[in-house]
This record gives C-alpha cells, sequence and structure tokens, in this order.
C-alpha cells in the first residue's frame, strides 16, 4: 500500500521548509507584472496568478482540510484552484482574486499549517505538509521553464553564474556496470520518504551495460545537427518523424544560427552555444534520433538507477533495495559541491565538472543538471497504491516517457536515486537532456 506515515523531517525542520517553498514561490512571481501574471495561453503552461493559487488550495487541501478536518479558508477555494476539477484551458478566463488576494490567501494557509506544525504535529500532519511542499517544489521548477518558454527574465534568484566546478576535463567514455539476475528496481520499504509511482522496490533482470560517465552536450548534440540530423528520415521512428514533420523542427527550440555558429536563448538573452554544456530542451524524440546517428541507445530506467545507486560487489551488481545509495554520492542530503541543483547557478554548468557527487560506477551528473530521458514507458511498480493525492501518478500512466535525476532548477531536497519523472516525448520546455549507453 501506499507510504503514509513515515517522514524524513521532524516538525521543526518541516516548518523551515513550509517558509521556504512558499518564499521560494513568491520570489519567482514577485518581478512579474499582471500580464505576465496571465500569461499567454499555452497547453504546456498555467497563468501564474491561478498557480500560485493552487499551490495553497493544494497544501490547505491537504494539511488543513485532510489532516487536521479544517473547514476552507476561502468558501470558492475548489471551484477556482482544484486542478483535476478546473480544466486547463478555463484557467485564464476564472474569475481568480487579484495578486494581493493570492498573496494573502497564500500567507494565510502558510501560518496556519507552521502554526499547527509548532503545536502539535502528528504523523498525518507531518506527512501531507511535507506532501504539499514537494508539490510546490515541483511547481517551482515549472514557474522557471515558464520563464524560459515566455522569454522572462531569469527568476531573481541571485543567481551566482554557475555552480563552482572543479578543474580538468570531464569524465570521458563509458562506465561498465555488471548485471544481477535481480535487480531491486524501486524505492526500499524502509526509505524515509517515496512518491507512489516508485513504491516497491521489485526485483528485474539487469544484463552488464556500458553507460556515458556525463550526459550528452550541447556540443556534441550541434554535431548531430550539422551532420543533417534533423533531415535524415532514417535516424528517426515512426513517431519521431510524425512529430518533426508536425512541428516543423529543424534544429532545438531556441537555437538559431548566427554568423556561422549556433546561438541560444536562455530566458531573455541570446548567447553564443556553450559546447560544454550538457543539452537541454531536448524532446525524447530528438535524444532518440541522436542515439541513433550516435550509434547509442537511451538507457532503461532500471540501467540509469543502478548506475546512480547500486553499488558492484563481487564482480556482480548489488542489487539488493538496501543496498541502493538514496544519492550517488550516498545518503546525505547535502548536495552542494556534488550536484547543480537548487536554481542558485542560474543554468547548467559545464558537464561533468562536479566529481564529488560521482555515482558508485563513477557516473556524474546523475542528480542536477538536466533531467534525462529514459527509453522507459511512465507506468506503475507492481506494488502500486495511489497516494492520499491520487491524480499525482495514476491518470499519467501509458503515453509519457520516464526522466530521471533532477535539474538544476529542481530542489535538492525533492530528489533522489529512485525518483521518476514523467513527459510525453515531445516535451522541449522542460529542463530535460539525456544519457546514453553502448548497443
Amino acid at each position: 500500500m501506499a507510504q503514509m506515515k513515515q517522514t524524513l523531517v521532524d516538525a521543526p525542520r518541516l516548518v523551515e521548509w513550509v517558509r521556504d517553498a512558499r518564499e521560494r514561490t513568491r520570489t519567482l512571481v514577485s518581478d512579474l507584472d499582471d500580464e505576465q501574471l496571465l500569461g499567454p495561453r499555452l497547453s504546456i503552461v498555467n497563468p501564474l496568478l491561478w498557480e500560485i493559487g493552487h499551490l495553497a488550495w493544494f497544501q490547505e487541501k491537504f494539511a488543513l482540510r485532510g489532516a487536521l478536518g479544517r473547514d476552507p479558508i476561502r468558501a470558492d477555494a475548489d471551484e477556482l484552484w482544484d486542478s483535476m476539477a478546473v480544466a486547463h484551458d478555463t484557467r485564464w478566463d476564472l474569475p481568480l482574486p487579484s495578486r494581493e488576494e493570492t498573496l494573502a490567501y497564500m500567507r494565510a494557509v502558510e501560518d496556519a499549517v507552521v502554526e499547527a506544525l509548532e503545536a502539535s504535529p502528528d504523523e498525518d500532519l507531518l506527512y501531507h505538509a511535507l506532501y504539499t511542499v514537494y508539490h510546490e517544489d515541483m511547481h517551482a521548477e515549472a514557474f522557471t521553464c515558464t520563464r524560459q518558454t515566455c522569454g522572462w527574465p531569469a527568476p531573481p534568484l541571485g543567481a551566482s553564474g554557475g555552480e563552482e566546478v572543479a578543474g580538468g576535463p570531464p569524465p570521458e567514455g563509458d562506465a561498465e556496470v555488471p548485471g544481477t539476475a535481480a535487480f531491486a528496481l524501486g524505492a526500499p520499504r524502509d526509505a524515509p520518504f517515496a512518491f507512489d509511482n516508485e513504491q516497491w522496490a521489485h526485483p528485474v533482470p539487469l544484463e552488464p551495460f556500458r553507460i556515458a560517465r556525463r550526459p550528452v552536450t550541447q556540443g556534441e548534440f550541434a554535431a548531430f545537427v550539422d551532420d543533417g540530423g534533423y533531415e535524415r528520415d532514417e535516424l528517426w521512428s515512426e513517431a519521431g518523424l510524425a512529430w518533426r514533420e508536425e512541428t516543423g523542427a529543424d534544429a532545438p527550440p531556441y537555437w538559431s544560427r548566427e554568423g556561422g555558429g549556433w546561438t541560444r536563448r536562455t530566458f531573455d538573452r541570446r548567447v553564443p552555444l556553450e559546447p560544454e554544456l550538457p543539452m537541454v530542451h531536448a524532446s525524447w524524440f530528438e535524444a532518440e534520433a541522436w542515439c541513433r546517428w550516435a550509434g547509442r541507445r537511451l538507457p532503461t530506467e532500471a540501467e540509469w538507477e543502478a548506475a546512480a545507486g547500486s553499488p558492484a560487489a563481487d564482480g556482480e551488481l548489488d542489487g539488493r533495495a538496501e543496498a541502493k545509495l538514496r544519492h550517488p554520492w550516498g545518503e546525505e542530503q547535502d548536495a552542494a559541491g556534488r550536484a547543480n541543483l537548487d536554481g542558485l547557478a542560474g543554468g547548467c554548468v559545464p558537464a561533468g565538472r562536479l566529481p564529488a557527487g560521482r555515482s558508485p560506477h563513477g557516473c556524474v551528473d546523475m542528480l542536477g543538471q538536466v533531467w534525462e530521458w529514459t527509453s522507459s514507458d511512465f507506468g506503475p511498480y507492481p506494488d502500486f497504491s495511489p497516494d492520499p493525492y491520487e491524480a499525482y501518478s495514476e491518470p499519467w500512466f501509458g503515453g509519457r516517457k520516464v526522466l530521471r535525476g533532477g535539474s538544476w532548477a529542481t530542489r535538492s531536497r525533492l530528489v533522489w536515486s529512485t525518483y521518476r519523472n514523467y513527459f510525453t516525448p515531445d516535451r522541449r520546455d522542460v529542463f530535460a537532456g539525456f544519457r546514453t549507453c553502448a548497443i
């Protein structure tokens, strides 16, 4: 059954996280005007004014109304912000409260949750409050994607211009990962937290494989484009060809040719292509075509998870659930100097330059930088049971591909080695790239 009570933080730490998540949300919209808070009508974005209200509603719904049985703060909250009841294309037309009213509602919910956590936190409240923090963290990354999609300035997070990176060349070539007859794919039952689609670890056979030590870079993808990759039908699957023809894609999004070279748009700036940075904003179809061009393939999610956190013993992968590391570097959550996460770098840093975050097999950048497409379809594990938020996973099984590892904009507290993200294979707006395996 779905995990309910076990969490990895106590009440004082959770209070800090509730405050921090809400402050990040406020910061991500603080510099936008009222027109931007509504934004364009696109299928891949929400009106941000609606979205910030939705975050407060979600927290009230599950932490205050669900765990504590309280009455709604606003009588119209469900009609405005219930994402499963309010169709996406109608959200621009709702009688949304003003920015000031929405921020006041957000503050009221935040203060009530903090007060409850400080007064008498029980297991139900701890679990549901933590769930709402993670939910808000997911939307923080979505806000950042929206700013990129719309060509707005980079988030005002005091970005340093890049995580401090180690000198020297990045690791090249492939890591050799031994196989095992029964690799435990998924979260162990004693995990401090796991979403429903990670539950629970179950045995799958895994053959030995070779996986790239770092993700594919922009320079490597540019070589594919310059070699006519978008014109060579033999490199594209039938579905990929249909997507390419429908969209007219002839290069990655945000790329333009200027003066014989490539530039790309990052938020509201255009910069020369940075060949050493991981490829980002690649659809699954583009990743698949690049692999055919390079004579490579995408890893399965079991291969990705094994390379990220399962050590080898006596020439065989230690596939036991209890042997897997929660993060490639170990159990400690602190990602500083190990992974490019939390949005503070303002974007990707050169691939492979954070060796302190390497996995037991010598792979780097497995958390942070870019979400990494896998070849696996998103579906339930054998013991799947929906979380209290039943719409988190189950409605999306089938038709989506699994991504692993998080991006530079993902909060470090939100991502771990068994975490599964999922998007349709056409999506190019998310901070997604890929690493490959030898055939």
